[in-house]
């Protein structure tokens, strides 16, 4: 912790208490998991006719399914339509898996991986077009296999553009390389042609890739200040599953393996806290509004499963908002609780501080790691009365609550004092009416506010006073 007063602060050289600092570029979201049950590998394309389309592996592996609406939330109970089933006999008759809709030079195309029905495992990767401009109600054509020059199993292809050109990126085995799946990149000539020769970009090699199977699978791009952010799952599709991640300059030669750095542990993964088990085949969209990148993936509510997870038929489709580190790299933090999904309170006069617990007691820092230390699920108060409390993302069932008048986040202990020290009433922010101030609930006037970065609930008297019990939610 830095010593000094937030009082006796200055920001951007203006007194604490009149400094106005800028409205977050990227505003909270919320949304309620799980989004759709029983859909894994979920894929959701944010459209310019104010729709978002998603398409999923379904657990019969017979058929593609794609619902829209214009809110993410929206999708859990939106229609859903079939757009193709599977062949009665040959190729693109078994194991329909992980379609993927993507709009492309005013045309709809769907890429999925497909078994045949002499040959379950023969799984290759299929297009499909539909150029009306509604998906769900247009007719759907087959393109056909995209060609491959090593014909093996190979599945999640997904598509991506860097500076002008197309590209597809696929999961597949290759004998010479070993047993499992490796991902590999390719331009695209057209969205279901590849030219050139494919580069082996990653291949499974650390623990954490390698549990049950040898798996580099489903990868994702998201890209952000003049980087490449590839996504991908590892392990067998059990608990074991989990996300790593590639990363390249935009302004590199993206076929060169070389180009490509992993991380050295996960980036998401099961979580016991969260009763969130095997996260993976994610996909990325963004807000309503624009402002926020939102993470889909899949997970399960357990951790053992029975037989061949492949046959467990509860993976299901979630969301949570995609935060950023400071040094522009995306922070992943952990799969968060079901109901509704967490925020995170930035202070007002120290935009880039937010509210965190640290060995339980709440402050105000900058660079929070791990994130759900800062997350918090804003929730109906343990006291009712119109309150609210806020729940910590990764202590479930502990809340921020005072105690001699310090914030710290502790479990809910089930006593009426708890209930009381742990509600509080949202307020318009008294510093700026776009945030937001918590007044407490059993000691009306007084507020959660920083002070020497610690969190306290004070009665305020002044605008820096009032500054500092000022929050945004981000």
């Amino acid at each position: 912790m830095i010593a000094g007063s937030a009082a006796a602060t200055t920001v951007t050289g203006v007194s604490a208490g009149t400094a106005r600092a800028a409205v977050p570029a990227s505003p909270g979201v919320t949304y309620t998991n799980s989004i759709a049950e029983q859909r894994a590998d979920p894929h959701i394309w944010k459209h310019t006719d104010g729709y978002y389309y998603f398409t999923a592996t379904v657990p019969a592996y017979d058929r593609i399914v794609l619902r829209r609406a214009t809110t993410i939330q929206g999708l859990a109970s939106a229609a859903e339509t079939t757009i193709w089933t599977r062949h009665a006999t040959g190729e693109m008759g078994a194991h329909i898996w992980a379609p993927e809709i993507h709009f492309i030079d005013g045309k709809w195309y769907v890429y999925f991986a497909a078994g045949a029905t002499n040959d379950v495992w023969k799984i290759r990767p299929y297009v499909l077009e539909c150029a009306a401009a509604n998906p769900i109600t247009g007719a759907w054509t087959e393109k056909g296999r995209i060609a491959l020059p090593l014909d093996t199993f190979s599945l999640d292809a997904t598509t991506f553009v860097v500076n002008g050109s197309r590209y597809l990126c696929w999961a597949q085995n290759d004998p010479a390389v070993g047993s499992g799946t490796n991902l590999y990149l390719a331009r695209l000539s057209n969205p279901w042609t590849i030219t050139g020769t494919p580069v082996r970009i990653s291949t499974p090699t650390a623990s954490w890739e390698t549990i049950g199977h040898r798996v580099n699978e489903g990868p994702a791009v998201i890209q952000r200040n003049g980087k490449v952010f590839m996504t991908f799952s590892a392990s067998a599709t059990d608990a074991n599953y989990c996300m790593g991640l590639l990363t390249a300059s935009a302004s590199a030669n993206l076929l060169n393996a070389s180009s490509w750095a992993k991380t050295a542990n996960p980036v998401f993964a099961s979580n016991a806290a969260t009763s969130q088990y095997g996260p993976g085949h994610n996909s990325f969209t963004v807000s309503e509004d624009g402002r926020s990148d939102v993470l889909v993936y899949h997970d399960r509510g357990y951790k053992d499963i029975s037989g061949d997870p492949l046959n467990d038929p509860n993976r299901r489709t979630r969301v949570q908002k995609l935060y950023w580190k400071a040094d522009g790299t995306p922070d992943f933090g952990i799969p968060v609780a079901d109901g509704p999904t967490p925020v995170r309170l930035s202070s007002y006069n120290f935009p880039d501080r937010f509210i965190r617990h640290w060995e339980y007691r709440a402050r105000i820092e900058a660079g929070v790691s791990p994130l759900a230390d800062s997350q918090f699920r804003v929730v109906t108060g343990l006291a009712g009365s119109g309150t609210v409390s806020l729940e910590s993302a990764n202590f479930p069932g502990s809340y921020l609550r005072h105690k001699n008048f310090e914030v710290w986040v502790e479990k809910d202990d089930g006593t009426a004092q708890f209930r009381g020290d742990a509600s509080f009433t949202a307020r318009a922010g008294l510093a700026d009416s776009a945030g937001v101030s918590y007044e407490s609930y059993n000691y009306p006037g007084r507020y959660i506010r920083h002070y020497d970065y610690l969190l306290g609930v004070q009665a305020l008297s002044t605008a820096t006073d009032r500054a500092d019990a000022t929050f945004y939610t981000q």
